[in-house]
């Protein structure tokens, strides 16, 4: 029998516009980089920007036999509507970020961590508010072992490609300040 060392369950949620899908896409391939397997299953709102967004991520070094799930192991909240529909969705014993930034009640379960970040505030030290959700992955980074800062910039850079390379630095920035923010 084979003991699972990663699997995890992941929503990620916010508005559109925030970069909600980005992380999903970062954190799905960044898992089949270390020959992990994955799956990222977006989920859009009636509106690309603006409106509200999730994807789920499974990442898991055994089989996955569904992209769907109703409970989770991780949410990464990025809004407030967010965390009222997903704080429910979250396994006892799982984690919870939240954008601390934009979230303004607290989370009411007791048997869950809870992580927050002030992404947009840090975000707008940097400079540029666009990369609020780096701040979020750089967060979610510090909390486990699966994952290291480069591996999401080299998905980063095969991603942005030559076109957005000059954003490539920012963004590692922001993942740098999200690692250290807690």
């Amino acid at each position: 029998m084979v003991t699972l060392m990663t699997n995890e369950k992941l929503i990620v949620a916010g508005f559109g516009g925030q970069g909600v899908m980005l992380m999903g896409q970062l954190l799905a391939y960044a898992a089949t980089n270390k020959e992990l397997n994955t799956l990222w299953f977006p989920s859009y709102g009636p509106e690309t920007r603006g409106g509200t967004a999730n994807c789920q991520v499974i990442i898991s070094d055994g089989d996955i036999y569904s992209p769907v799930f109703s409970k989770c192991d991780t949410a990464i909240i990025m809004n407030g509507p967010s965390l009222d529909k997903f704080e429910s969705k979250v396994l006892p014993g799982g984690r919870i970020f939240v954008n601390s930034s934009l979230v303004d009640r607290e989370v009411k379960r007791t048997d869950i961590e809870v992580i927050k970040v002030p992404v947009n505030e840090i975000a707008i030290e940097l400079g540029n508010l666009k990369v609020a959700n780096m701040v979020m992955l750089g967060a979610y980074i510090n909390h486990g072992d699966t994952f290291k800062n480069d591996d999401i910039i080299k998905v980063l850079k095969k991603m942005f490609g030559d076109e957005k390379a000059h954003l490539i630095e920012i963004n590692e920035k922001a993942i740098e300040k999200g690692n250290k923010s807690i």
